[in-house]
């Protein structure tokens, strides 16, 4: 919270230090719940486009932003935690100075980002926007540049989150679903992705084998989602074998189960008995 003492230089050495202090806080509270280690580490601009798939760019011009959506930095992801606050004295001299020209009233030049989804990216302008932070600000006027990527960003947090996202962009590579599939099909586990990829292979190679005819992998996509995904997803939604997982989860632990007990990649309601009565067993 920002504090006046009609004192706007000792001011502006009080705002570094208690942002300091709060990053310090912060990074033991992180330690003592024993949370991961990128908790608090802001997003590194380039990774989360590699993981996403970076498509085209374009300017959006100057727009005010929520300061609540920068999360990440195209190459400072050092100097600044994940809520802008200095993760060290270095950057002090510079900081003290933006935040003594903000509390004078001073105009403040607007920063540069990056827009992937509705998350933001500094470009230029790390230490204003810890500063605006550190004076309790909700905004900031920034020059937009707006990356299209291949998949949404929806659901990134942490750094950790880019391993799923990566996983989910390689997969869509192998298995290019399209709309309303390309959205119901959805794991938790990034690794699942790559088992996932193998299995619709495998279940296009057979189709191919059984027609007699070479099969593009945008058409045995749509055609393992119609013919396979959809219908093993409703006999096991009114079968209740679905859970808490999501769909997708609960398909590839059912054709597990199916090739386990029947040893065959047929659907019916035996194999839905023989599943059901395996896992009450």
């Amino acid at each position: 919270m920002r504090r006046d003492t009609g004192f706007p230089a000792a001011d502006a050495e009080n705002d570094f230090l208690r942002a300091r202090r709060r990053q310090v806080l912060s990074r033991l509270a992180t330690w003592l719940r024993r949370e991961p280690d990128d908790v608090n580490i802001m997003l590194p601009f380039h990774e989360v486009v590699e993981a996403l798939g970076y498509l085209s760019e374009r300017r959006r011009g100057l727009q005010t932003i929520r300061l609540d959506s920068i999360v990440g930095s195209v190459d400072r992801t050092r100097d600044f935690d994940r809520r802008f606050r200095p993760t060290s004295a270095r950057v002090r001299e510079r900081w003290q100075r933006l935040a003594l020209a903000a509390r004078r009233g001073e105009a403040v030049p607007p920063i540069e980002v990056y827009r992937v989804g509705d998350l933001h990216f500094v470009h230029d302008g790390h230490h204003r926007v810890s500063v605006a932070h550190a004076l309790g600000l909700a905004v900031i006027d920034a020059y937009v540049t707006e990356i299209v990527t291949r998949i949404d960003a929806h659901g990134i947090r942490h750094r950790g989150d880019l391993i799923v996202k990566d996983y989910r962009r390689l997969f869509l590579e192998r298995v290019p679903l399209s709309g309303e599939a390309r959205a119901a099909v959805l794991l938790s586990d990034p690794w699942d992705y790559a088992e996932l990829g193998e299995h619709v292979e495998a279940w296009g190679f057979r189709l191919m084998q059984d027609e007699g005819a070479f099969l593009d992998r945008p058409t045995v996509a749509l055609r393992w989602y119609q013919e396979e995904y959809v219908p093993v997803v409703d006999m096991l939604r009114q079968a209740d074998l679905i859970g808490d997982r999501t769909e997708t989860e609960a398909y590839m632990w059912v054709a597990a189960e199916r090739y386990r007990l029947i040893r065959t990649h047929r659907w019916d309601s035996t194999v839905i008995d023989a599943i059901r009565t395996s896992r009450r067993s």
